[in-house]
Order: structure tokens, then sequence, then C-alpha cells
């Protein structure tokens, strides 16, 4: 693979390793000044993720991580239903604790039911508001 920093250096090699900040590990590597007139030649590399410009991969490299990527999912749930891989498949019907169910349940037990907030307490205009003691 081909690694392009961002002072203009290119480093040419094979990829060893990469952590998920794109810090690469090259071996067998050709550097190439910014000016591209002079060469150097390493057994091995480390390139820090924030000072890369750009890669360029082979597209065969790219084909065979698409291929191991295809066979890891068939390996881990080869008899997936297709309904199972939507997260609103698995819920049907009503749901223990979801709210307006869990209301019209609570309130068929009253007698009286109120148009929003709490129930009314006892019978009457003063034992609504609260009498004073």
């Amino acid at each position: 693979m081909l690694v392009e920093l961002k002072n203009g250096e290119t480093y040419n090699g094979h990829l060893v390793s990469c952590d998920n900040w794109m810090n690469i590990n090259l071996r067998e590597v050709i550097c190439t000044s910014r000016d591209g007139d002079k060469f150097w030649r390493m057994p091995e590399c480390y390139i820090r993720g924030s000072n890369i410009k750009y890669l360029r991969i082979p597209d065969e490299v790219i084909d065979l991580v698409k291929e191991e990527v295809n066979s890891k999912q068939r390996q881990r749930d080869p008899k997936r239903l297709p309904q199972q891989r939507t997260r609103g498949a698995q819920r049907t019907g009503p749901q223990m604790g979801s709210g307006p169910q869990m209301q019209r349940s609570a309130n068929a037990n009253n007698d009286r039911v109120s148009s929003g907030g709490p129930p009314a307490i006892g019978r009457g205009r003063a034992q609504s508001r609260g009498r004073p003691k």
C-alpha cells in the first residue's frame, strides 16, 4: 500500500497492522521525499495516523476484506430470519410498561375518570379544592 503524509513524503510497503487512530506499521518500505528525487529503503516503519494525508490500497486487498466480512456474517448467524434483522420486527402487540396501555387499564377500575392529571379525591367542590382546617 502507499501512504502519503501531510508533508508530502510517501511510504510504499506491506501493511502489518493498523489501529483505530489509523496508526500504521509497514514492512519492506520505500520512502520517497517530497520532491520525489530521494528514496530510502527501510525494513520497517511506523506512521502516526494524524500525519496521514491519504492511503492508496490495491483493489485486490479491498475485495479480500469484503469477502472476509461477508463470510464472518454468514458464520455468525447462518439461520437468521428476515424479521429479526430489524429492531421493530421483534416488538409485536402491547408491551408491558408502555404509557397509554397502562393508563387505560388503571382507569378501567376507577368510577370516575378525569381528563388529564390525577383523579379527583372525594366528591363535591369543597373537598376537591381542599378545605382549610
